[in-house]
C-alpha cells in the first residue's frame, strides 16, 4: 500500500463529498491540464480532455486502492483518455515499423542549456502529432517504450525510432531558431 498523502480527502471523495473531490481537482488540474495540451496540442482539446479524465477519476474513485501515488493513478487516466480520443478521430499517429539506427546513450540524459521553455514547447507543437505523443510521454511524462508501446499499441522499436525522430526534429527546430 502506497502511503498517499491526501488520503483524508480522497476517502472524502470516495464518499461523494464534492468539496473532497474539489479540492482533488485544485490539487492536480493545472499537472494534468499540461500532460494532456502536450499530447492533444491544442488547448481546447486539453480543456476537455482534462474535464472527461476528472470525471472519469471521480467515477472510479472508489477502485483507487492506495497501490501508487494519487497523481500517478490520475495521469494513467488523463494518458489514457488523450490516445482515446486522438484514436476515435482516427488520426493516423504516424507510425513507421522501419527501425532506425539510434545511440543507445543519446537518452534522456541530455543537457540544453539557454533556451527557454517557450521554444522548447513551441518546436514540441512543430512535430506530427504521433511524434508528439512519443516524444511527450517519454521525456516529459517518464514512460519507458515497453509502456509507450502498450499503451499505443505499437512496438517497442516503433517507439523508439519514432522519439529519435522526434528528437533528432526538436534539435533541428530549436537550432534553426537559436542560429538563424
Amino acid at each position: 500500500m502506497y502511503p498517499e498523502v491526501n488520503r483524508e480527502i480522497i476517502e472524502r471523495s470516495k464518499q461523494g463529498d464534492v468539496r473532497a473531490q474539489y479540492d482533488l481537482y485544485r490539487k492536480y488540474a493545472k499537472a494534468m491540464y499540461n500532460i494532456s495540451y502536450r499530447i492533444m496540442g491544442s488547448v481546447e482539446e486539453a480543456e476537455d480532455m482534462l474535464q472527461d479524465a476528472f470525471a472519469e477519476a471521480f467515477r472510479k474513485i472508489s477502485s483507487y486502492k492506495y497501490e501508487s501515488a494519487f497523481g500517478a493513478w490520475l495521469k494513467r487516466i488523463v494518458v489514457n483518455r488523450c490516445i482515446n480520443q486522438i484514436r476515435k478521430k482516427k488520426v493516423q499517429l504516424d507510425f513507421f515499423d522501419d527501425m532506425i539506427a539510434f545511440d543507445a546513450d543519446e537518452d534522456r540524459d541530455d543537457e540544453v542549456t539557454g533556451l527557454s521553455v517557450d521554444a522548447v514547447r513551441n518546436a514540441m507543437e512543430q512535430l506530427p502529432q504521433g511524434n508528439r505523443i512519443i516524444f511527450s510521454l517519454y521525456l516529459l511524462e517518464g514512460y519507458d517504450h515497453k509502456e509507450i508501446a502498450q499503451i499505443l499499441k505499437t512496438s517497442e522499436s516503433n517507439s523508439k525510432s519514432q522519439y529519435m525522430r522526434a528528437k533528432r526534429r526538436v534539435k533541428e527546430i530549436l537550432t534553426t531558431a537559436c542560429y538563424g
